[in-house]
């Protein structure tokens, strides 16, 4: 969805000023600087201009600019490749416990700077998403799925055009789900579900003695509702606060022909005045800041929404009922929460461990042993955490 308030970038060419309407769905500034590039411009060229904080209207072959951007961030990768090896081997020559928490959030640092580099390679479209560029494919389909409808000319990144043509494929092919023997299909902004190990941890999960009403919090893409539903759960009420994930879950549902599974537009739990005998939840993993919309799938700052989600399932929750939460243990790996702090949580929410679920990572990151959090990843757990109202 377009942003709300609109935004425009003026820049000067041939002693004209421009002013033109400024898309970034990255959230990324409107850039201050900008100059024309075309296939003339070299990669080493680029890369200076990018580094300097210098933004790139591409004027020359569309498929270029693709291999332009390839190059800059092979360039990005080298640099910070050599600074996070020699930060890992300091992290193996140094007890200090603060290590391998600084080397994530210098990794961190890197990922937000490749983007910022990258997000300036600027493209200039008409209204409806229309390029002027030589072989360039019709992607206003595309777009309009992915931004809203455009009326003006419009200055974006070459990169969050990728992504919205990336999340079109997405959404056509859909993410094949091997357990369930079936595909959800992930909107623009919505996360989606590449990493499905947990799913079997919700098929191998006993079910509560009585489980005709469920709640998903933070449903997603819906898959967690699609198996709660699939188990014979007899409704399921599946919330999210993102606009994008309700209509991209809505539609799973009406693929899957679920009519049992009911959404609403909710900041955590439902308006729902009964209690469920099952409450579900798959929250972000990782207690840091994200750096973009789609980030929140992943990073939570201060763990708000495990901690929101932690202090409001017993109120919600049937007496006799059970709470499953989804969760992966990386983060005290990475040093950015303890063990004891995550069961203290589940106390002070006046919840018990009724029992948990295991298993381990099948994703490429945790069998890259080039990777600076190597031992972080290759130790990760994915568990199901059964949860039940402690005994009185």
């Amino acid at each position: 969805m377009l942003q709300t308030e609109k935004q425009y970038v003026q820049w000067q060419e041939n002693d004209v000023t421009r002013n033109t309407r400024w898309l970034s769905e990255s959230q990324h500034p409107a850039p201050t600087r900008i100059v024309r590039v075309d296939d003339k411009t070299t990669a080493d060229e680029a890369y200076r201009f990018a580094c300097e904080g210098t933004s790139m209207l591409w004027q020359g072959d569309f498929h270029n600019a693709r291999q332009l951007l390839q190059a800059l961030a092979r360039r990005i990768e080298r640099t910070e490749q050599r600074k996070l090896s020699k930060a890992a081997k300091s992290a193996k020559s140094t007890p200090d416990t603060a290590v391998i928490p600084n080397l994530f959030h210098q990794q961190r640092q890197a990922q937000a700077q490749r983007a910022r580099v990258l997000s300036r390679l600027l493209l200039e479209l008409d209204a409806g998403y229309i390029s002027r560029l030589r072989r360039a494919p019709e992607f206003s389909a595309a777009c309009t799925v992915a931004f809203g409808e455009l009326d003006e000319p419009c200055l974006i990144s070459f990169r969050d055009l990728q992504g919205a043509l990336g999340a079109a494929q997405w959404r056509e092919k859909g993410v094949p789900i091997a357990s369930l023997d079936l595909s959800v299909f992930p909107h623009y902004g919505v996360f989606a579900p590449t990493r499905h190990e947990y799913v079997q941890l919700m098929l191998d999960a006993a079910l509560p003695a009585v489980h005709d009403l469920a709640f998903d919090i933070g449903t997603g893409t819906g898959l967690l509702a699609i198996i709660l539903a699939q188990r014979g759960v007899k409704q399921v009420i599946a919330t999210d606060l993102n606009p994008r994930a309700l209509a991209c879950a809505g539609e799973n549902f009406a693929r899957l022909e679920l009519p049992s599974v009911q959404l609403q537009q909710a900041d955590l739990f439902p308006a729902e005045a009964r209690l469920a005998n099952l409450i579900v939840c798959n929250p972000p993993w990782l207690p840091a800041k994200p750096s973009s919309p789609l980030e929140y799938a992943v990073y939570d700052a201060n763990s708000a929404m495990l901690r929101g989600f932690l202090q409001g399932a017993s109120a919600h929750l049937a007496p006799q009922g059970d709470v499953w939460l989804i969760l992966s243990d990386l983060a005290e790996h990475l040093q950015l929460r303890t063990r004891e702090e995550l069961l203290s949580w589940f106390a002070e929410a006046g919840l018990e461990v009724k029992y948990r679920l295991d298993t381990q990572p099948k994703h490429g990151r945790s069998q890259d042993n080039t990777d600076p959090l190597f031992a972080a990843r290759s130790a990760e757990i994915t568990s199901l955490w059964c949860l039940t109202p402690q005994s009185k």
